[in-house]
């Protein structure tokens, strides 16, 4: 390898950090804010299937739909696919979520899966743009 090359590999891996370390922090300081009654909606060809409220207590929720099935679970006031007989499994990449407006999604099987709250929740800034 040339000294160009080992230049560019850094740069690369500075630029992924300085895109996932934000995240991570951010993520990590929310995680104890469990005061908000969280739930998951999960909709199936844009029609309600459940609503889940998120607790610490684990449960495990089976979607079957006509293209496929998920299984969710619901823990640590979060939820995450854990299973899917979809062909490409993008929607096990999406780990485990627990903010409002986060979602999954599985487009093979037309299953959406977003957490809400009823709560008033203090604004939170996603981008500063100037």
């Amino acid at each position: 390898m040339k000294r160009g090359d080992i230049v560019i590999i850094c740069l690369v891996i500075v630029a992924a950090l300085a895109f996932f370390i934000p995240k991570w922090l951010i993520q990590n300081s929310s995680e104890n804010n469990h005061n908000m009654t969280m739930t998951a909606e999960i909709t199936v060809d844009g029609k309600l299937f459940k609503q889940v409220t998120l607790t610490e207590e684990e449960q495990i929720i089976t979607v079957p739909t006509d293209h496929g099935t998920n299984v969710l679970k619901v823990h640590n006031h979060g939820i995450e696919m854990i299973e899917a007989d979809c062909p490409d499994q993008v929607c096990l990449s999406f780990g485990f979520v627990s903010r409002k407006g986060d979602t999954i999604v599985c487009l093979p099987h037309r299953v959406l899966v977003e957490l809400k709250t009823d709560q008033a929740e203090e604004s939170e800034i996603d981008a500063v743009v100037s």
